[in-house]
């Protein structure tokens, strides 16, 4: 017999209804982040056309330390969220540079 002949295993209710949930926020996750890079995207167009800086550490920190606080407030590791952030803060300010680089063209 292969391999495919074999049933899948069935998985416990309780398991598939975690796992289901998890997809859900996933979702709703990646529809959150477009939203947010939709956001971003125009102040990155907005600082090439009145010529600012693509990027901006005191309003990063700021931010940075405010998603600490809230990660702190909902139980999840602040470090994983300031990393997180980083991450994020990182890929805007490559899309403002674009704008950059497009606006000088």
């Amino acid at each position: 017999m292969s391999g495919a002949e074999h049933p899948a295993p069935a998985i416990h209710p309780e398991l598939k209804r975690l796992r289901d949930s998890i997809d859900n926020i996933d979702a709703a996750l990646i529809y959150m982040l477009a939203e947010r890079f939709k956001c971003t995207q125009q102040v990155g167009a907005l600082k090439a056309r009145i010529d600012l800086p693509s990027s901006d550490p005191g309003r990063e920190a700021a931010q940075i330390e405010r998603l600490r606080r809230l990660a702190e407030g909902a139980h999840l590791d602040p470090d994983f969220a300031a990393k997180f952030l980083n991450f994020i803060i990182k890929e805007v300010i490559r899309h403002h540079d674009g704008f950059r680089a497009a606006e000088q063209a």
